[in-house]
C-alpha cells in the first residue's frame, strides 16, 4: 500500500511538471504509469527490437506462390510470385500452411488477420498484433506506432479497409498521404536550427526531472520495485538517445504534393511511404510500423505493368483464364518486389546499436486470404524475417497450424511472454517450428 501511495505521489509530481513544461513531458511520463504492472518480458533468447507489418490483399494462387524443395534447401521457381525475393532467401522464413480457423472470405479474413479473432476478454484485448506489441514496447517513442497506407481509405474506414485495431472494433487508420506522414515525423524538426536546439534542450530537461522523480521513489520502495525502477532508468537513457537521434536525423525533402488516390501514382506513393517508414525506424522515432497496400477487395489497376483489370478482379481468374492468371501473378510478383525493396532498405540502413535495421527487425508480410479463387482462409501466405530471434533461410510447411500461434510467436520474438493471442480456443503457445 505504501508503495502504491508513493507511486501515486510521484505521478502527481510528474503531472505538475507536465503541466508546466507542456508537450514532451507526457511522452516521457507515460511509461511510468504502467511501470509497476508491466507484463513480464521473455528472458530466453535474443529478442527483436522492432516490428514491421507489410500487407498486400486478395490472397494468392498457391501453385504460383509456393517454393519447391525442403525446409533449408528450397528455391523459387522461375516466374513464380516469390522469385523477386531470391536475393533475400537467407533473410526470410516462408510460412506455408497457416490457417485462419473458422474464418472465410475477405472481410472476416481482414478482421482476423492481425487480431486472431480476439475480443476484450482475451489476453490481447481485441488488439491487432502490431498495436499489442506497441502497447508494450512503444511508450516513450515519438510515435508509439506508425501506420502508413497506400490508397487504403477511398472507401472510408470499415472492416474491409482496416487491419490495425486498438481494441474490438477500434480501427487504427493508416495515413495514405506521404506529406502527412512527413509532417508527423518531422513537423517539430523543420525550420530554424535554433528552435530545434531549444526543443531538444527542453526534452532533455523533462527527462532530467523525471529521472529525479524515479530516483527519489527508488529510495522509498522495496527491492522488487527498485529492480523495476532501475530497469526504467536504463530505459530513460535509451529514450534520451532516441531523442538525440530523432532531432539530429537528416530531414529529407518534403514529399511532392499530389493526390494519394491517383491510381497510376500507386508505385510512387508506396516507395515514398516505405522510405519514410525506414527513416522513422532509423531515427528512433518508433519501433512498430506497418505499411498497408490498398485493402481487401482492393481495386488497384496495375497500369504500370500494362495490366488493364483491377487486382481484385484478377484474383478471381480461374485456370481457364490464362491471361487473367498471368496478370494476377505479375501483380503479385510486383508486390513481392516491393517487399524485397523494403528489405533492401532495412538491410542497408545501419542500426544505431550495431548491425543493420534488418538484423533486429521482425518484418511480416501478411495477407487476409489463402486461395484467392476459393475465398478461403486456409494456407494463408506469410513471409517473415528473423529479427535476431527466429532462424531465417527456411521454408516451413505448417499443415494447417492456427495463425494465433504465429501471432504468439511474433509477440515472443519481441520479448513478450503471452501464451495466447486472439481466440485462445484456436491455439495456445507459439509455433514450435519457428522456435
Amino acid at each position: 500500500m505504501a508503495c502504491a501511495v508513493q507511486s501515486h505521489e510521484m505521478m502527481n509530481a510528474i503531472s505538475r511538471r507536465r503541466f508546466a513544461l507542456g508537450l514532451g513531458a507526457g511522452l516521457m511520463a507515460t511509461p511510468l504509469l504502467g511501470l509497476l504492472r508491466e507484463p513480464a518480458r521473455a528472458s530466453a533468447g535474443t529478442t527483436a527490437r522492432r516490428l514491421v507489418v507489410f500487407f498486400s490483399p486478395n490472397g494468392t494462387i498457391h501453385e504460383h506462390w509456393r517454393p519447391t524443395g525442403t525446409e533449408k534447401a528450397f528455391s523459387f521457381p522461375a516466374g513464380s510470385i516469390l522469385e523477386p525475393l531470391e536475393k533475400h532467401k537467407s533473410d526470410i522464413i516462408i510460412c506455408d500452411g497457416v490457417d485462419f480457423q473458422g474464418v472465410a472470405n475477405h472481410e472476416a479474413g481482414m478482421a482476423a488477420m492481425l487480431t486472431g479473432g480476439g475480443d476484450a476478454t482475451t489476453a490481447s484485448a481485441g488488439m491487432s498484433v502490431d498495436q499489442f506489441v506497441a502497447s508494450k514496447i512503444g511508450d516513450g517513442d515519438k510515435l508509439r506506432s506508425l501506420e502508413i497506407g497506400v490508397q487504403t481509405s477511398a472507401w472510408g474506414g470499415n472492416v474491409q479497409t482496416r487491419m490495425s485495431y486498438a481494441g474490438p472494433g477500434q480501427f487504427v487508420p493508416p495515413d495514405d498521404d506521404p506529406a502527412s506522414v512527413f509532417s508527423r515525423m518531422f513537423g517539430d524538426s523543420v525550420g530554424d536550427p535554433a528552435m530545434v536546439d531549444k526543443l531538444l534542450a527542453r526534452r532533455k530537461a523533462v527527462l532530467a526531472l523525471i529521472r529525479g522523480e524515479v530516483t527519489d521513489l527508488r529510495g522509498r520502495v522495496g527491492k522488487a520495485e527498485k529492480d523495476k525502477l532501475d530497469a526504467h532508468l536504463e530505459a530513460l537513457k535509451s529514450v534520451e538517445s532516441g531523442f538525440q537521434g530523432a532531432m539530429g536525423c537528416a530531414v529529407p525533402p518534403v514529399p511532392a504534393a499530389g493526390s494519394p488516390y491517383d491510381n497510376d501514382a500507386f508505385p510512387t506513393i508506396g516507395k515514398a511511404q516505405m522510405d519514410l517508414l525506414v527513416l522513422a525506424l532509423a531515427c528512433g522515432m518508433t519501433k512498430v510500423a506497418s505499411v498497408q497496400w490498398n485493402h481487401t477487395v482492393g481495386p488497384a489497376v496495375f497500369s504500370w505493368l500494362g495490366i488493364g483489370d483491377g487486382h481484385h478482379s484478377l484474383s478471381h481468374s480461374d485456370d481457364g483464364n490464362a491471361k487473367g492468371v498471368a496478370d494476377f501473378v505479375a501483380a503479385e510478383r510486383w508486390y513481392a518486389s516491393q517487399f524485397a525493396y523494403l528489405l533492401d532498405q532495412l538491410k542497408t540502413t545501419p542500426d544505431p546499436k550495431g548491425g543493420t535495421l534488418l538484423d533486429s527487425t521482425v518484418v511480416v508480410w501478411c495477407k487476409e486470404l489463402g486461395d484467392s479463387r476459393l475465398h478461403d482462409c486456409k494456407s494463408v501466405p506469410f513471409v517473415l524475417t528473423g529479427g535476431g530471434y527466429f532462424t531465417p533461410g527456411r521454408y516451413l510447411k505448417l499443415n494447417g497450424a492456427p495463425h494465433q500461434k504465429l501471432l504468439v510467436s511474433i509477440c515472443q520474438a519481441m520479448g513478450l511472454d503471452n501464451q495466447t493471442f486472439g481466440d485462445p480456443s484456436k491455439g495456445v503457445g507459439p509455433l514450435a517450428e519457428l522456435a
